[in-house]
């Protein structure tokens, strides 16, 4: 069975950093990659990230580029969102999700019908 299971959410002060973690199992791919999403309430899903599983290529979405760090380690089989300078507005349930293959185009970075596998999400939420 595949899994994707995030942890590391949790309560911060603006200003403040968390760690959030992605531990991937069973995935049927040798080459894929692994985006991070967020939704609050009231509001659509957003891309934030995603990440080569194998060679490390980043994308960022402009709303948390300069702040947000993704990351992976192959043999522990996760991949990692390090949240820097935290904001009220990004409190929001976090979610971890995977597809096949690298993204070719920047129109499809974070099409959410593409990924095919998705973690239960870990909120987070920074007070002011």
């Amino acid at each position: 069975e595949v899994q994707l299971v995030e942890s590391g959410g949790g309560l911060v002060q603006a200003g403040g950093s968390l760690r959030l973690s992605c531990a991937a199992s069973g995935l049927p791919f040798d080459d894929y990659a692994i985006a991070w999403f967020r939704q609050a309430p009231g509001k659509e899903r957003e891309g934030l990230s995603c990440i080569n599983s194998n060679n490390g290529n980043t994308t960022y979405a402009d709303s948390v580029k300069g702040r947000f760090t993704t990351s992976n380690d192959n043999a522990l089989k996760t991949v990692y969102l390090q949240m820097n300078s935290l904001k009220p507005e990004d409190t929001a349930v976090y979610s971890c999700a995977s597809r096949p293959q690298w993204p070719a185009y920047a129109n499809t970075y974070y099409r959410e019908d593409l990924y095919n596998y998705w973690g239960q999400g870990t909120q987070v939420t920074v007070s002011s």
